[in-house]
């Protein structure tokens, strides 16, 4: 739990410290107050504790579990507010269920009576018709104060909502990142004549038209801490607008419960498996309500049984779910990845997925389809679940959904071979880059693994000896070289056109493909059932692995006396390999021998030399005379100049290293007598 006071007077200060101290209050009780609020983020059309991707269940998922929790503290407490951060009405068989008059997820928190939902960016991926009408059938408050009319400068929904609770005022200002156009631009028609104005921007306007309105001011952002492309997260605004007592917070999927600036920042993870409780105290002063202390906490719905009048309304819905991710639509030939946790071989990824470090069956099968409908040259795929994989048996529609998870709909583009490369390295600076030492490739812990694409219709390296922006090497496309200046056809999903946007690299007149309403069949286009229909059409219903190793990651030699043991260590469990902050991104730092070693977990045959103080720079314009070495494999430059007399710093300045720490075997190497 987070405990934090805020806004206190220093009379109420010393009151706060004497009821603590004493066991008979100091003060009138009789005027304070608790408010609760309760809160969900990132629901992704979870009702049941159950994922029909894999169709299994989900112990710590799901609406139903929420209201177990939320029905829990309203037997408990009178002055109770819940509410929903946004993505709700996607994912998990959450398309399944458009046509109906409300969202089964809607009506769940209708049933529920949560009082706010927040809008997020995933309830804009399927038209403004589904979205106004779930909008209409939600019986509380719809909030995002950033998104307005374009023609008109209105809000779409209430910026704001002002609660009375119990005589207290309740301001709750809703927030969405301001970046739908950007991941919709294939769809514009999901935003037509919206705009969505920058946070701080929104903020500051609301606040202003909030000011002496409110006793306790909340948040409900659909946002991560950190911003993304070019935009403030929560952090930033719980710096810049103090006002807050506290922010909801969302987007990341992550367990957040903290103070910053004296605002409570809290997130509720994701599926229903956290529901963020914060008790809000008040007391008042001059005939107005202040808030002399906060209380938050993250609870773990999985110590709760799920709410059986839930589970009893949407029983249609999950039994209808479990159905269509059970129909077979062909055959699996074979496992189309042997190990898909790169270390443990597990199905499970613990360490790193061998689809990320490698080229794969699933990745070239994602590739093959979309260069097929879309008569590209090249076409890019990112591995959305870490564990994705086809097993050999039937071919159901859940294994589809396991290995694209998203709905997203295919274009096709014209991109220069010039802007085709800086696609290409913004995609790998998902990678750290290498250093001496490193016996497994990590990934940076800022990339989400879903903004990693692989590219098929080229043959290309990835150089880790490299700083991001410049590890693309050899290109190649039909069997020649990236031409800069030539115009090639790729094929994308339409999330990834929003950032080809983005980035300038791409306009809307380069677009040439759009699947949306190409094929009776599959009206909305998505990829999953594009997947579907090439493998009846092209495939005769069977799917058999076949990967072309068009990619390669280079520049980096993983290889160790000691790798093999220090993999071991991690299949035992003695050591781990760190995650992201918030969880989402794996693997984010290499096993690297002398690290480990420094750290006690292991010990080197020979110890890594202290660091020598620098010297005088020596090239090879002050000595003339030198003798020249070749590395060979497992070479290390202090290791070479230890052979010689001399040091690593003046091997690397007489050598003009630009990085001492990589080199390679047949590498000459200048050795000054």
């Amino acid at each position: 739990m987070k405990f934090i006071t805020k806004r206190l007077s220093l009379v109420l200060a010393i009151v706060l410290i004497f009821s603590i101290l004493s066991p008979v209050a100091f003060g009138d009780e009789s005027t304070q107050k608790t408010i609760t609020i309760l809160a969900t983020s990132d629901l992704h059309g979870r009702i049941y504790p159950h994922d029909y991707a894999l169709d299994a269940p989900d112990s710590d998922a799901g609406i139903a579990k929420a209201a177990a929790v939320i029905n829990s503290i309203r037997e408990e407490e009178e002055n109770v507010i819940i509410i929903d951060n946004g993505d709700t009405i996607q994912d998990n068989s959450a398309e399944l269920f458009h046509e109906r008059d409300i969202h089964p997820m809607v009506e769940a928190m209708n049933l529920i009576e949560y009082d706010v939902w927040t809008l997020g960016n995933h309830e804009f991926n399927f038209g403004l018709d589904i979205l106004e009408k779930n909008i209409e059938a939600f019986e509380g408050i719809v909030l995002s104060a950033n998104t307005k009319y374009e023609s008109t400068g209105e809000y779409f929904v209430e910026p704001y909502t002002i609660m009375d609770v119990d005589g207290v005022r309740v301001a709750i200002v809703g927030m969405i990142p301001p970046h739908i156009s950007r991941w919709e631009a294939s769809n514009p028609e999901h935003y037509e004549d919206l705009v969505f104005d920058k946070v701080a921007d929104a903020t500051a306007e609301v606040l202003a038209d909030l000011e002496g309105q409110y006793d306790v001011l909340v948040g409900s952002y659909h946002l991560g801490k950190d911003g993304e492309y070019g935009d403030v997260g929560i952090d930033y605004i719980a710096e810049n607008f103090p006002e807050f007592d506290v922010i909801i917070g969302g987007h990341a999927h992550s367990e957040i419960n903290e103070t910053i600036n004296g605002v409570l920042l809290i997130e509720p993870k994701r599926w229903g498996n956290r529901v963020s409780r914060i008790d809000i105290m008040v007391d008042m002063v001059d005939s107005n309500y202040d808030v002399i202390s906060i209380m938050g906490e993250n609870i773990n719905t999985n110590d709760f049984e799920a709410d059986q009048s839930i589970l009893d309304a949407f029983t249609d819905v999950h039994e209808e779910s479990v159905a269509n991710a059970n129909v077979v639509i062909g055959q699996i030939a074979a496992d189309f990845i042997d190990r898909p946790d790169y270390i443990t071989g597990m199905d499970e990824i613990t360490t790193m997925p061998t689809a990320q470090i490698m080229d794969t069956s699933v990745i070239d099968l994602i590739n093959e389809v979309q260069m097929y409908y879309a008569e590209s040259d090249i076409s890019s795929a990112a591995l959305f679940n870490f564990g994705s994989n086809l097993k050999a048996g039937d071919f159901k529609k859940k294994d589809v959904a396991f290995i694209y998870k998203y709905d997203n709909t295919l274009m096709g583009v014209n991109i220069t071979g010039e802007n085709l490369l800086e696609y290409m390295e913004w995609s790998v600076s998902y990678y750290n880059t290498y250093k001496d030492g490193d016996i497994t490739i990590s990934f940076n812990p800022d990339v989400r693994g879903y903004n990693y694409d692989m590219f098929s219709g080229c043959t290309y390296e990835v150089d880790l000896s490299q700083e991001a922006g410049s590890r693309i090497k050899n290109v190649m496309v039909k069997g020649m070289a990236l031409d800069p200046t030539a115009v090639y056809k790729l094929s994308v999903n339409n999330y990834r056109f929003g950032t080809l946007m983005g980035l300038e690299l791409v306009t809307m007149d380069d677009l040439y493909y759009e699947s949306v309403a190409m094929y009776p069949e599959i009206p909305d286009g998505r990829i999953r059932d594009m997947i579907i229909k090439y493998t009846n059409e092209n495939k005769d219903g069977v799917l058999t692995p076949t990967v072309d190793n068009n990619w390669k990651i280079v520049g980096a030699d993983l290889e160790h006396e000691m790798k093999d043991e220090i993999l071991q260590m991690v299949k035992d469990g003695e050591i781990t390999i760190p995650t992201s902050e918030d969880g989402r991104t794996l693997n984010v730092q290499a096993l690297n021998v002398f690290e480990l070693a420094d750290t006690g977990k292991i010990t080197l045959d020979q110890e890594v030399p202290e660091p020598v103080p620098p010297v005088e720079p020596v090239t090879p314009d002050m000595i003339m005379e030198y003798e020249v070495y070749y590395v060979v494999s497992g070479d290390v430059l202090w290791r070479i100049a230890e052979k010689y007399n001399s040091t690593w710093q003046i091997l690397s300045e007489f050598n003009n290293m630009e990085n001492p720490h990589l080199i390679f075997p047949l590498q000459e190497i200048r050795i000054p007598k």
